[in-house]
């Protein structure tokens, strides 16, 4: 008995795993943005790098462009000292808190206040050079010089750059850097991901997505699943959407009786990526930041979700961005996970860990009382012999 409730607990426990691992999936996340490829270097100075193993090397600084997918060009600088960007590389758009600058909380505000105050958004260099205490600066040393500042705030490298008008700079923008809050992005649909059940007569409106973008006006495209199962992509009336600005909510309309799946809308527009935003590689050290921005194409796609509910009696109604979802009651006999069985799940262990621990435990008991009944038998049989 003791060994099949153990096989009990250890078969219960991928499903505890299983659910946590379902939640982590149904989290929504905000998507989109430009996407570009890395031409190079292109204007720039050099430095020396003093790293941490003791090694001393020089290495080109300054500032690298960008040819974004669709149409557009970007001037951008390295986060990481040493990264060394390779051109051809694929990038996207990102958020700091999905880039190096995660792991500095001060050093994205004080970056792009760099980023504001010097070459190329500051582009009077004789007046750089005045506040700097530079002497005279030309494009090349103004990358250089801007560029090891960004490598000091990013990562407290020890660099200094070579050119003594762009290291005059460099000291300038670190010392004088305050913070400046994280821009928006290009493009951006909020949240990326909505679900719900199609229920009643008249079918299911899940939402709103919500349009976030510097451009005047997006394009609104559903997909062709979309198309082909009847979902409209419309407003706050039901009036369908075919373009939107910065702000504009959109939502998925859902016949009656469709059935379970997915559907997604894409907007498309142009506008300035904001400085001072992250593109990364997938190579922490390869990342970039945003110094410059022409009329650049951005998109993002955001998706719609539905299962179809179950039969049996309604569960509790709740909203979901504002739509109404039906939540199904569990079914009698089912155990609920509490919150710390979830963060088990989540974690790697398992909510049937006290269980195992439990008849582990049983089992030694056990056992000990079988040895205690087999030595005890030969004593009774021996004092029934002397009393004979």
């Amino acid at each position: 008995m003791a060994v099949a409730l153990l096989a009990a607990a250890l078969t219960a426990a991928p499903g505890a795993r299983a659910s946590a691992d379902s939640d982590q999936a149904v989290s929504s996340a905000a998507a989109g943005g430009a996407s570009a490829v890395l031409d190079g270097l292109k204007t720039y100075g050099q430095a020396v790098l003093h790293a941490r193993d003791g090694s001393v090397r020089q290495i080109p600084a300054g500032l690298y462009e960008m040819r974004v997918d669709g149409g557009g060009m970007l001037q951008t600088y390295g986060v990481g000292v040493a990264g060394n960007a390779q051109p051809q590389a694929r990038y996207t758009e990102s958020g700091w808190g999905g880039s190096p600058l995660a792991a500095n909380g001060e050093a994205g505000g004080r970056i792009r206040w760099v980023l504001e105050h010097s070459y190329p958004q500051h582009n009077d260099l004789a007046g750089l050079a005045k506040a700097a205490g530079a002497g005279a600066l030309t494009a090349e040393s103004a990358a250089a010089g801007t560029q090891v500042a960004i490598w000091r705030l990013a990562e407290g490298a020890q660099v200094e750059a070579t050119d003594q008008a762009a290291e005059k700079l460099a000291d300038y923008l670190q010392r004088e850097a305050g913070r400046l809050p994280e821009p928006p992005a290009s493009l951006r649909l909020d949240p990326g991901r909505v679900t719900g059940s199609v229920t009643g007569p008249t079918g299911t409106r899940l939402g709103p997505v919500t349009v976030r973008t510097g451009a005047q006006s997006v394009s609104v495209t559903p997909d062709a699943a979309a198309v082909a199962m009847g979902v409209r992509v419309v407003d706050a009336d039901g009036q369908p959407v075919t373009s939107a600005a910065d702000g504009s909510r959109l939502y998925f309309e859902v016949p009656p009786g469709t059935p379970d799946g997915t559907a997604s809308v894409t907007v498309q527009g142009s506008t300035k990526v904001p400085v001072g935003r992250v593109f990364t590689s997938g190579i922490p050290d390869e990342a970039q930041v945003v110094a410059g921005s022409s009329e650049s194409a951005a998109a993002a796609t955001a998706t719609a979700v539905w299962p179809q509910p179950p039969a049996g009696p309604a569960g509790k109604v709740g909203t979901l961005a504002g739509s109404a979802e039906v939540v199904p009651a569990a079914p009698a006999g089912t155990e609920t996970q509490s919150p710390d069985e979830e963060r088990l799940a989540v974690s790697g262990s398992s909510a049937a860990t006290p269980v195992i621990a439990s008849l582990a435990v049983g089992l030694v008991v056990l056992g000990g009382m079988v040895v205690l009944l087999l030595r005890k038998r030969p004593l009774e049989g021996e004092e029934g012999e002397m009393e004979g």
